[in-house]
């Protein structure tokens, strides 16, 4: 099966990617986009410009776009001027508990092309995938967070074994979902086994607002480095 995968760089695109691989298929593109703020229904925002450094590490072809839009069906429609240009049977997606809303308004789009949409751990335990994830060896950190119960500490932070236990204990405390499903937090893989350099963020910074109690994390310069 040909197949272009939704990517932001974050920890559910990149299980996304694995799960291709691992059952053969042949990824075409990977599409990331990068919303103009962070308001944004179906994308992440904090480094999705990144990336590229994503794809040359795994050596997949990568399209970015740009976008001022904010709301599922607008942000979907984006969509049209990549997949006009491919050649894929199906759009895959990351995540599990994703909105029947978010997975309907690409659904639309992808038909245009008489393509279908996969979203292969859909429904399964998000616990679980992450601490397989880690234990797989994804090297992630948390980008950007918006929910009572994370604070600016956790930018930057690497979920690990440790961390995700103390992210667990905070989702049934506040109750939001342990794999952010509803923009509760987001975040970036910087290593992975597929990854055949890893990503460094050289500089960054991080932008925190009190009022809404949510920020994210600015990296200004990253690079690939050697394992």
């Amino acid at each position: 099966m040909k197949v272009a995968v939704m990517y932001s760089g974050g920890k559910d695109s990149n299980q996304a990617v694995k799960w291709c691989l691992d059952n053969k298929h042949e990824i075409i593109a990977l599409i990331a986009v990068k919303p103009k703020n962070t308001e944004a229904y179906l994308y992440h925002y904090a480094t999705v410009e990144w990336t590229p450094l994503s794809a040359t590490a795994m050596d997949i072809p990568l399209v970015l776009l740009k976008t001022d839009k904010t709301s599922p069906e607008q942000e979907a429609k984006e969509l049209e001027k990549v997949l006009k240009r491919i050649e894929a049977d199906t759009v895959v997606l990351g995540g599990v508990g994703l909105q029947k809303t978010q997975i309907k308004a690409i659904e639309k789009v992808a038909k245009k092309f008489k393509m279908s949409v996969l979203v292969p751990y859909e429904n399964m335990d998000h616990y679980e995938l992450i601490k397989d994830a880690i234990k797989f060896g994804f090297d992630i950190r948390i980008t950007q967070v918006a929910v009572d119960g994370l604070d600016a500490d956790w930018l930057g932070k690497k979920l690990d074994l440790n961390s995700l236990r103390e992210l667990k204990k905070l989702s049934e405390k506040f109750g939001f979902h342990i794999g952010a499903e509803g923009g509760h937090y987001d975040s970036f893989v910087v290593d992975a086994p597929m990854f055949k350099k890893k990503i460094e963020f050289v500089d960054s910074r991080k932008v925190w607002d009190n009022k809404t109690n949510s920020g994210y994390l600015e990296v200004t310069e990253a690079k690939l480095v050697p394992k």
